[in-house]
């Protein structure tokens, strides 16, 4: 599929792909787009990457080459190759693909199953490669409940807080945001959308309730205040289309543009069924190195306490935080994921922003979770300005309240703001 190709068209070829072959084509099971991430070894040179796509004859495009490195898909035109020079990864169209499994250029891409692909040719600049996944939103929508402030920011002490995100440039990647929606009327927005065809104007809602959580208003047009770190610098790239679903080279320009950007923080509530891929581990410390920090959903795949499900993609990789959702009780939420979890945030019926003119609503999932912890390490960032990557990390899950379940299903436990105290019990 060219780069150009629309996530819908993307998705109904897959899954079509899928079921013609007895397999998936839902959020549960990996589908795959047939275009594929090439991983360049960490000593490759931008010579001999140039060399490795002139061997092959194919068309390339640089993320560099847009300004702020905000990359429009829709204007790649005939490109079959992006490259993301600062990250050391391009996307591959499949046609690409094969042009580039030439001999000189040898290097297999892994199999769906976690094989070990055969080592690339010792003089190619190619580490590995990868299919490009699907990602999907999560979380689903519940009755909206009447507070004087929601429990999530009680229970994690952001009610509590002197601290606002002041200063912290946060970003966060989804469906996008109503720009209409009066609860952000005013406020500077950076905004950027990933998905060909398709402005940053959130047609889904997923994006504007977890921005709303993340960075919504200390006074909302009306109900109870929702957001935490509201005077943050807020950053919105759309990298999951109106329908919920994105695509790998979305989520991976996105990446790009927060880190050229500058952004502190990168929040997303995204999840995909699939081992730890290694693009995502050399995204996160890409990140880290930078002194930024992602926070991704850990995924809603189990059904407590019968079946719980392993932590899904980015958040499985090492350098990515973690974040599991658990009740206004501080009780593991019955759909989280297990396995590798960093931490939990309020992630149950949580009320938060949604397009015009619904307002308000609420919604349950680990993506809800997520934007809370996001938010709460901004107001961490604020309080100190060593506070940044790896020392943003160990402060944030330092600072959580332990709660009883084990530390697969919430990790340090319960996120906290950064002000002394607690209520959960």
């Amino acid at each position: 599929m060219p780069l150009t190709t629309s996530i819908d068209d993307l998705f109904s070829a897959a899954s079509q792909s899928a079921a013609d072959s007895g397999g998936g084509g839902t959020a549960d099971k990996p589908v795959y787009t047939g275009r594929y991430i090439v991983i360049f070894k960490p000593d490759a040179t931008a010579d001999a990457i140039q060399q490795f796509l002139t061997n092959a004859n194919v068309n390339a495009a640089s993320a560099a080459s847009f300004d702020s490195q905000a990359v429009s898909f829709s204007d790649l035109g005939n490109a079959e190759v992006l490259t993301f020079p600062n990250l050391g990864l391009a996307l591959v169209s499949s046609d690409a693909y094969a042009s580039l499994q030439s001999p000189s250029n040898n290097a297999a891409v892994a199999s769906a199953d976690g094989t070990p692909p055969p080592a690339p040719a010792t003089d190619s600049p190619v580490d590995s490669w990868e299919q490009e996944t699907f990602f999907y939103t999560e979380g689903t929508a519940t009755a909206t409940p009447a507070s004087n402030v929601t429990y999530g920011l009680d229970i994690t002490l952001v009610s509590k807080s002197t601290n606002d995100g002041t200063g912290i440039k946060l970003c966060l990647l989804d469906t996008g945001l109503d720009l209409n929606h009066p609860d952000f009327s005013g406020r500077t927005i950076v905004s950027q959308s990933f998905i060909p065809g398709q402005t940053v104007q959130d047609g889904h809602s997923h994006g504007t309730h977890t921005a709303g959580t993340a960075a919504g208003p200390q006074a909302p047009a009306s109900g109870p205040r929702y957001g935490v770190a509201y005077n943050a610098s807020l950053y919105i790239g759309k990298v999951l289309s109106d329908g919920g679903v994105g695509v790998g080279g979305s989520v991976i320009a996105g990446i790009n543009w927060a880190l050229a950007s500058n952004c502190d923080i990168i929040s997303m509530s995204i999840q995909s069924n699939v081992p730890v891929q290694k693009t995502y581990t050399q995204l996160g410390q890409k990140a880290l190195d930078q002194k930024s920090l992602i926070i991704a959903a850990a995924g809603n795949f189990s059904s407590r306490p019968g079946t719980i499900v392993n932590t899904s993609a980015p958040a499985n990789s090492p350098t990515v935080m973690a974040v599991a959702a658990v009740d206004s009780t501080c009780s593991i939420a019955s759909f989280s994921n297990g396995g590798k979890i960093e931490i939990a945030g309020p992630g149950v019926d949580v009320l938060s922003s949604v397009p015009m003119p619904t307002q308000y609503g609420t919604k349950s999932g680990t993506s809800m979770a997520t934007p809370h912890v996001s938010g709460i390490a901004a107001l961490w960032a604020q309080s100190d300005s060593t506070y940044r990557g790896q020392a943003l990390w160990s402060a944030v899950t330092g600072a959580a309240k332990s709660l009883s379940q084990p530390a697969t299903d919430v990790g340090s436990g319960l996120v906290q703001a950064p002000t002394p105290g607690g209520v959960c019990q």
